[in-house]
């Protein structure tokens, strides 16, 4: 365990036990970008992992947010990240597999002012994009249920080979589907540390989007 400060926010790292590094460092500066549409909101951050977006939403200004990860390990150091920078009281984390607790508490009719959806590569292969569309539907559909009229919803997705002009139409399905309007307000690529160079198409892979829910 390492601890390391990004955006004014402190994070306990784990280097061993942690995906891949323990930290996303190529969302630095989409992190930082969330602050502006977070002072006074609730805020739900899916796949929180670390609890990085969650976290940046409180040390935004944020009146609440909930963090939710698949895996209780996740969940128990984003508890202690949460303690570590003061906001035990705003921040609070929950061991949920998105697809499963998004649809039931969209009939218990909980909504958010602002939903982050964070999830990992559906795909990694060319083999398993037909998959990998029907999850980032499912999860965009689920997640713009869960917004307020008004509020935002923060969608991404850090596979190659979900091209930016295929998730752009998967969003724009699932806003359809979920007879919501949306209106870009942000459209973000990986930091510029980890930079995109033009005669290697790997190299492009964070897609990162900012929609205002209407």
């Amino acid at each position: 365990m390492i601890q390391i400060v990004e955006n004014g926010v402190k994070y306990i790292v784990d280097l061993e036990n942690g995906q891949k590094t323990g930290f996303f460092l190529d969302q630095k500066e989409n992190r930082k970008a969330i602050h502006r549409i977070c002072r006074g909101k609730e805020v739900l951050d899916c796949f929180t992992h670390t609890g990085s977006f969650a976290l940046n939403a409180g040390i935004a200004g944020a009146k609440s947010v909930l963090g939710i990860d698949v895996s209780q390990h996740a969940v128990d150091v984003a508890t202690k990240n949460a303690e570590l920078n003061g906001l035990s009281n705003t921040v609070k984390f929950q061991c949920h597999n998105a697809f499963d607790v998004l649809p039931q508490w969209s009939k218990e009719g909980r909504q958010f002012d602002v939903v982050i959806l964070d999830p990992p590569a559906f795909t990694k292969s060319r083999d398993t994009i037909l998959g990998a569309k029907r999850g980032y539907k499912e999860i965009n559909l689920r997640g713009l249920k869960m917004v307020k009229s008004g509020g935002y919803l923060v969608t991404c997705s850090c596979s190659h080979y979900m091209k930016e002009e295929l998730l752009r139409n998967i969003i724009a399905d699932a806003a359809k589907d979920a007879k919501r309007q949306l209106r870009q307000v942000e459209f973000r690529t990986q930091s510029a540390d980890h930079p995109i160079l033009w005669n290697s198409d790997e190299s492009y892979y964070l897609k990162f989007f900012v929609f205002q829910v209407i």
